[in-house]
Formats: structure tokens, sequence, C-alpha cells
């Protein structure tokens, strides 16, 4: 009896389960690491190849040079050669012991060109040589710089699977806009910002204090609807990893911001309105926090 092969099919109800935020969050740290690898991998290839280069163009120069001296001693040998015809050929020969001295003078050129075209042969090796490692250091780089594409891409993946998982923030009305909320508790905050804070947190390794709630200001502050997430120590210039992280929360909230009521982003004296999307310069607050270089500021509805 012929066996049968059954193909089955797969029901909503049979589907994988969709990753947890752990397990997403396991993945992106697993993508972290291997970003970095890649991005190691990349430069010390850069700094290689680099290094290829300038060999390969040392022994094309070294040959060239070669090339030179070879050329210059074959003409030497030629004029030598004639001199020598001419000599044995010639009806009188006033100085017998002339014919010998070309002959010798020949002979050392020619064993000169052989050296010559022994190092000759040798720099077209090494010339040949550093051409090949520059070619396979230039295909490792690519590489390795699509492989570096590659999990970057499959890190935004995560990453907006992560966002998704992200709740809608209490108060969103059917028209799109956003019901009042009153502050409360004990950091005295309105809900969307408190639930804006803790998905910050969640998702980024802030490493400097959070400040939202303050009666003496102006603006969104005393109303407990605005936080500011600290790059560095106040008054301090943030690091260039501490900037980049400052440019990745900026990003996120305003991606983020339609469903967690955000009304608009401040960083690096440029303010993100919602509302009417686009970075827009300040004017000039005089500091380095009036300015908002040290901190992202994220006013919510």
């Amino acid at each position: 009896m012929p066996a049968v092969l059954v193909f089955g099919t797969t029901t909503a109800s049979q589907a994988a389960p969709k990753p947890t935020e752990s397990q997403l969050k396991k993945q992106l740290a697993s993508l972290g690491k291997q970003v970095d690898r890649l991005i190691a991998d990349y430069n010390a290839t850069r700094v290689e190849l680099a290094k290829a280069k300038t060999a390969e163009k040392d022994a094309r120069d070294r040959l060239a040079s070669t090339e030179g001296d070879y050329e210059t001693a074959q003409r030497e040998v030629g004029h030598l050669a004639a001199a020598q015809y001419q000599t044995s050929n010639a009806i009188v020969m006033p100085d017998p012991s002339g014919s010998a001295v070309l002959a010798q003078l020949q002979a050392e050129q020619v064993a000169l060109i052989e050296r010559f075209s022994q190092i000759r042969e040798d720099r077209r090796k090494a010339a040949d040589a550093a051409k090949a490692m520059t070619a396979q250091l230039t295909a490792k780089s690519a590489k390795v710089a699509e492989q570096r594409a590659d999990a970057q891409k499959l890190i935004g993946q995560i990453k907006n699977k992560l966002d998704a998982l992200i709740p809608l923030a209490p108060g969103r009305l059917a028209n799109g806009s956003w019901a009042p909320e009153l502050p409360g508790g004990a950091d005295n905050i309105t809900p969307r910002m408190r639930l804006m804070k803790s998905e910050v947190e969640k998702h980024f390794s802030l490493r400097y204090t959070v400040g939202c709630y303050r009666a003496e200001d102006s603006g969104e502050h005393p109303l407990g609807r605005a936080c500011d997430f600290m790059m560095s120590s106040g008054g301090a210039m943030p690091t260039a990893d501490m900037k980049a992280m400052g440019d990745d929360v900026a990003a996120w909230a305003i991606k983020n911001g339609p469903k967690l009521g955000v009304m608009y982003v401040i960083w690096r004296q440029r303010i993100y309105n919602l509302g009417s999307p686009g970075w827009r310069t300040m004017e000039d607050r005089g500091g380095t926090t009036a300015n908002h270089y040290d901190h992202v500021h994220i006013s919510m509805y």
C-alpha cells in the first residue's frame, strides 16, 4: 500500500503564541550584544583594510622602482653588447684587452639583470598578495556591514513589537482628543504621565533621575503633566552615549505619543509638537538645563 502524505493546515487556534514582553526583551538584549560584536568586528576590519591598502601602495611603489632599475640595467647591457660587437669586428685592435673588459662588464650587467629580475618577481608577488588581501578585507567589511544592517533591522522589528504591547493611555476620547486629568498619588502626576514615565523607564536603562512635579515652575510641571528625563547630572552636557540615549528617548516618545497622549517633547533646544509634527528650534534661554541639553522634557495632554 503506497504511503500517504498528509498536509495539515494551521488554524488561528493552532498559531504560535505571540512572544511576551520578557521574551522580546531577551531577544533584544541578545541582538544588541550581537550588534556590538559586529560593530567591533567591522571597526577592526576597517583598520586592517586601511593597513592593507597602505601595504599594497608601498608594494606597488617598490615594484615600480624595481621596474625602473631593471629597464636601466637592460639598456646598459645593450650598450655594452653593441660596444663589444664593434670592438670584436674592428680591423685594427689598438688595445686587445678592451674586448675582455667589455665582456667582463657585460657579464656583470647580465648578473645584475638577473638579480633585478628576481627582485622584480618577488615584489610583483608581494604586490599581488597585498592586492588580494585588500580585496579579501573589502569583501569581509561589506559582509560584516550587511550582517550588522540585518541585525539592526531585526532590532527595529522587535522594538516595534514591544511598542505594540504599550497600553493605550487612559482618557482617550472617540474624536481622538484626551479628557482632562487631575494629578494624584505620592508623585503628584496624572495617570497618563505616570504611564509614560513607567514605559520610558521600562524601555530604557536610565542612569539619572527623572523629575516631574514641581510646584514652583510654570508650564506643565505644576500640573503633573510633565517629566524631565535627565541624561546627565544637572547642568552638565551629556556624554556621547547619553546624548544618543536622549535622541532615542525623544524619538520613542514621538513615535508612541499618539497612543500615550504626548502633547510635546523638548530636547536640545528644540520642540516637537505632536499636533504639528516636526522639530522646531527654540529661543536661547541661556544655559544647558534651560535649553534642555541635559534632559528630555515630555509633556502630556
